[in-house]
């Protein structure tokens, strides 16, 4: 990144981890106990305490609102022991409501770009599609048709359209889409929450997963794009406005265009950093593990700069204190 030392990058990339294993730790407490505020304002306040040791300037253009909406990590907030100016973008729980139910892929997730790169997406819904690395340019497009993008891609991969798998999140507003998709021979993989996830599956060939297509919330396309600037895909986003208020809170926050398409690097530009840490068992991360003396916590970092992909194993002791900084 810019005026970071590599050395300085590579050490910032495993402070990042340690920010959302902290939040993944603190939201672990609340698997299965059905209170998704709960879980989601533990694992707030666990990711904005572990922010003080991170040594950047900081701050939050992808948060939990603006400041009069939530009391910790809104848009707009300043974070860490100061540094480099980076923009930050978080999800401390994404995927509260399985996280509640104890259900599969909960993740807490943050990524990192220089200042002014990240999409300052207003907390709306955002249409997106998305494949994995490798494939020709503009292979797909939130403008063409659900069967002439399947068809597009079959024909890049050299398979039939019904070898072709389809991540979405399982919503009624997705039911036309869904059966055009069936109507076209492709499979569907229906999940609960946790698009971020979803996203990120295309490029990631054990998933199975050959093209991620549905509208959800805009900060985790930004966060999802971070993450495929990182470890490769396409993906395009265009946010879904449900009134004039909308689109005039969006041209506040720079946006001028309400019909733009977003491209990948539009939405995050410049050299970034992705981390997260299994809240929940997942296709991408084991969730946290209770042990005697702690827990342990499966995480993975990324980089656009070098594109090293990392995943990381740590034992937490919960009996042995930490050593205070500074």
């Amino acid at each position: 990144m810019t005026g970071v030392s590599n050395m300085t990058d590579r050490n910032l990339a495993l402070e990042l981890v340690r920010v959302t294993e902290a939040a993944g730790l603190a939201a672990a407490r609340w698997i299965g106990r059905g209170d998704k505020i709960a879980a989601d304002g533990a694992a707030v306040e666990a990711m904005r305490i572990a922010f003080d040791s991170v040594a950047i300037d900081g701050t939050v253009v992808i948060g939990e609102g603006e400041m009069d909406e939530a009391p910790m990590l809104f848009i707009g907030e300043k974070v860490g022991m100061g540094g480099p100016a980076m923009d930050i973008a978080v999800d401390p729980l994404e995927g509260t409501s399985i996280a509640a139910k104890g259900a599969p892929n909960a993740i807490a997730v943050l990524a990192l770009a220089e200042h002014g790169k990240f999409l300052h997406a207003p907390d709306i819904y955002m249409d997106k599609i998305a494949v994995g690395p490798g494939l020709p340019d503009h292979l797909v497009s939130l403008d063409a048709s659900v069967g002439e993008n399947l068809r597009n891609l079959a024909r890049a991969k050299k398979c039939d359209i019904s070898d072709l798998m389809v991540c979405t999140l399982e919503r009624e507003r997705h039911a036309e889409m869904i059966a055009k998709c069936r109507e076209a021979g492709a499979r569907i993989m229906l999940i609960g929450d946790g698009d971020v996830s979803g996203l990120i599956a295309v490029s990631q060939p054990e998933t199975g997963v050959d093209i991620y297509i549905g509208s959800g919330g805009a900060p985790e396309g930004v966060l999802s794009a971070a993450a495929l600037r990182c470890i490769g895909g396409q993906m395009q986003g265009r946010l879904l406005f449900e009134d004039d208020g909308q689109i005039e809170r969006a041209r506040g926050m720079g946006i001028t265009d309400p019909n733009r398409i977003y491209s990948l690097i539009e939405m995050a530009g410049g050299d970034v950093m992705f981390a997260a840490t299994g809240v929940t068992d997942g296709p991408m991360l084991r969730g946290v593990r209770r042990t005697q003396l702690g827990a342990t916590t499966h995480s993975i970092v990324m980089r656009s700069k070098s594109g090293t992909v990392r995943t990381i194993e740590a034992q937490h002791n919960f009996s042995i204190k930490p050593v205070a900084r500074g």
